[in-house]
C-alpha cells in the first residue's frame, strides 16, 4: 500500500470517528440540557396550534389506519427509517464502489 493510500485511510478514519462523536453529542446533549422535557412529535404541537388559533377548525382527512397503540406506531415508524436508511446505504455502498472500480482501472 502506497503512503497516498495510507494517509487518505487515515484521514478517512478519523471523518468517521468525528462523525460518530457529532452524532453522539447530537443526541447526548439535548437530554442532558433538558433532562425532565417531553419530547413530543410535530404532529401534536401542530394541532395544538392550529385549535387556538381557529377552535372551530375541523381537519379535512384523517387517517385510514389506526395503529391499536403507540407501540405499534413506532414499530411502524422505526421500521420505515430503518428501510429509508437502508436503501439510502445501499445507494451509498454502490456509488462508492463502482467509483473505486473506475480509479482501480
Amino acid at each position: 500500500m502506497d503512503t497516498h493510500a495510507k494517509a487518505k485511510k487515515g484521514s478517512s478514519a478519523k471523518l468517521t470517528i468525528i462523525l460518530l462523536l457529532l452524532v453522539l453529542a447530537i443526541v447526548i446533549v439535548p437530554q442532558v440540557i433538558k433532562s425532565g422535557a417531553e419530547f413530543g412529535g410535530a404532529d401534536g404541537e401542530a394541532e395544538a396550534a392550529i385549535t387556538e388559533i381557529n377552535p372551530d377548525y375541523e381537519p379535512w382527512f384523517s387517517s385510514f389506519f389506526e395503529p391499536a397503540s403507540g407501540e405499534i406506531e413506532s414499530l411502524l415508524f422505526a421500521s420505515q427509517a430503518a428501510l429509508g436508511a437502508g436503501i439510502v446505504g445501499y445507494y451509498i455502498g454502490v456509488t462508492r464502489t463502482k467509483k473505486k472500480m473506475k480509479e482501480d482501472k
